[in-house]
């Protein structure tokens, strides 16, 4: 099996090209949908955030709006929250690479991956990338986003520059979605025909 690791910073495009991967027959593992998951309605973490951080869960779930504004300009809390959250997706990613332990090749699709040392876990990465104006009108584009807040977000993480230069593969969202998805059919080929050689 290579197992290969998806990232980007915010607004890049990687969730559309996570999907692009399981069209192809990849089993993909979504970091971003396991804590939602985990976050929503009777999920496994509401009740560790809300001992944590009271008010920030309710009927739905954590209210990841209330939650992020209340973390992402305290790096203590941000730690702490990151403390419960890491190890419950690290389980669920393990038992997704034990259930496609005889695929070719599986997709890790993680937001930080440079960031919080998740490098080291996979075989190959690919990063997703767009041009800053691009980038900025996709994610101001978001509800409840504002461009303090965007910038808040981007400090805690990458330079895109810096993840396209550690990169094996760069996969580009500026332009087509034809395009984005030839980029993810040749890395696809790519990968899968190194399996066989």
């Amino acid at each position: 099996m290579i197992i290969l690791g998806l990232t980007g910073s915010i607004g890049m495009g990687k969730s559309t090209v996570a999907r692009m991967f399981g069209d192809e027959g990849v089993p993909v593992f979504d970091a971003d949908a396991v804590v939602h998951r985990l976050q929503g309605p009777e999920g496994a973490l509401v009740a560790a955030i809300e001992a944590h951080f009271p008010g920030a869960t309710g009927a739905d779930g954590v209210d990841r709006f209330s939650l992020s504004e209340r973390v992402l300009s305290d790096e203590e809390a941000l730690q702490r929250l990151e403390g419960l959250i890491h190890p419950a997706v690290a389980e669920e990613r393990r038992a997704f690479l034990r259930q496609h332990q005889n695929a070719p090749l599986v997709v890790l699709d993680i937001p930080l991956l440079f960031e919080k040392s998740g490098a080291a876990m996979v075989d190959k990465i690919a990063v997703v990338s767009a041009p800053a104006d691009i980038q900025y009108a996709r994610v101001l584009a978001r509800p409840r986003m504002s461009a303090e807040k965007l910038e808040r977000m981007l400090a805690l993480q990458m330079p895109d520059a810096e993840k396209r230069a550690r990169a094996d593969f760069i996969i580009l969202t500026g332009g087509s979605l034809d395009e984005t998805r030839d980029s993810v059919r040749r890395i696809v080929a790519c990968l899968t025909g190194a399996q066989d050689s």
